[in-house]
């Protein structure tokens, strides 16, 4: 399990599970598991006298109308690809370990 944060080429921040699409030994795209955009509720300022580098922010689903837990996107479409701080890494996990376990349950008792 890779869980990093890609940044989009529309500006949008999302963390996932990704995973490279390989067709024809040619890297094609991504495969988000559970994606979550990133929103930023209180903007980031930094002064060279403040230490304080805190920002408040809120996961969400990434597209809110559909029950797909993966989502394919083509690679042009990411502009990057970043570890996410311990704390946003957190936050995602204890967000999304609930769905995975439940998942998880209900997959093991088929």
């Amino acid at each position: 399990m890779s869980i990093k944060l890609a940044v989009l080429q529309g500006g949008e921040q999302i963390i996932s599970e990704i995973k490279e699409i390989v067709s024809e030994e040619k890297h094609v795209g991504y495969l988000l598991t559970r994606p979550h955009k990133i929103v930023v509720n209180r903007p980031l300022l930094i002064s060279e006298e403040d230490d304080d580098r805190s920002v408040e922010i809120t996961l969400s689903p990434w597209i809110l109308l559909t029950p797909d837990k993966e989502i394919a996107i083509p690679n042009n479409h990411v502009v990057t690809l970043v570890d996410p701080l311990d704390s946003v890494l957190k936050m995602y996990l204890e967000k999304t370990d609930d769905k995975r376990n439940s998942t998880d349950k209900s997959t093991s008792s088929n």
